[in-house]
């Protein structure tokens, strides 16, 4: 079983590829260069480097949301047009999912966190024990405020995992002492992760076909939103 998977949720992007419960080659870059520039030749060079063609793939995989409008677009379509020509399944991953198994060594709740602006949180908990992960909520997109007053409800420890980490950490600022921040090298979504639960989903039967995937938001975008306020406005 070998499952190409892709994240391009936000400003980081990512592509990894997972054989058999295990990743045999990720590549991650974090840099103002947009993911239309970056996602197809990194795809080419990894699958090159460990020498497999798209043939040799068993689905493709992408955090198809929450994210951002832009890159999450970019993701899904990448995904769909790899796995298109060779009739590949899809595999549609939550990104906040995915981000909780950037913590599977750890027994803790996961916070997954990502910056949705105007002080909300795309977000989701999951608790984490002996390297299985349960959901707690859905994703949603709430407010810090909203946030703070759940977290204020956990005793557990609580580990913030995501973009969203520093926004979330300088609002709590310091007021729950349970609650801490994934390291450096486990605080950002990636594609292994995303590999990780799509293993996970491919032997549930949990793929789909490229007709079938698309993008996952948890509100509209910010110029549809600024659209339906000026109808609203002109007609009030």
């Amino acid at each position: 079983m070998k499952i190409l998977a892709i994240d391009t949720s936000a400003t980081a992007g990512s592509v990894a590829v997972a054989d058999e419960d295990k990743i045999i080659g990720e590549f991650f870059i974090n840099t103002s260069l947009t993911h239309s520039q970056t996602l197809i030749p990194m795809v080419e060079q990894l699958l090159k480097n460990v020498s497999l063609s798209v043939k040799d793939l068993d689905a493709v995989a992408v955090n198809a949301g929450p994210g951002s409008f832009t890159g999450v677009r970019i993701g899904v379509a990448a995904a769909k047009g790899i796995a298109f020509a060779d009739e590949l399944p899809c595999i549609s991953v939550s990104t906040l999912h995915s981000m909780a198994y950037n913590m599977l060594e750890n027994d803790c709740i996961v916070c997954a966190v990502m910056d949705a602006r105007c002080q909300q949180v795309y977000n989701a908990l999951f608790k984490i024990n002996n390297k299985n992960v349960e959901r707690l909520t859905d994703d949603r997109a709430l407010s810090l405020d909203d946030l703070k007053r759940e977290l204020e409800q956990i005793k557990e420890k609580v580990v913030l995992v995501g973009d969203g980490t520093s926004i979330t950490e300088k609002y709590l600022d310091g007021a729950l002492s349970n609650v801490i921040s994934a390291p450096i090298n486990k605080r950002i979504q990636n594609a292994s992760s995303t590999a990780i639960l799509a293993c996970e989903m491919f032997k549930k039967g949990k793929t789909m076909s490229t007709d079938e995937l698309m993008p996952v938001y948890l509100r509209l975008p910010q110029a549809q939103r600024e659209l339906n306020k000026k109808q609203l406005s002109s007609c009030t």
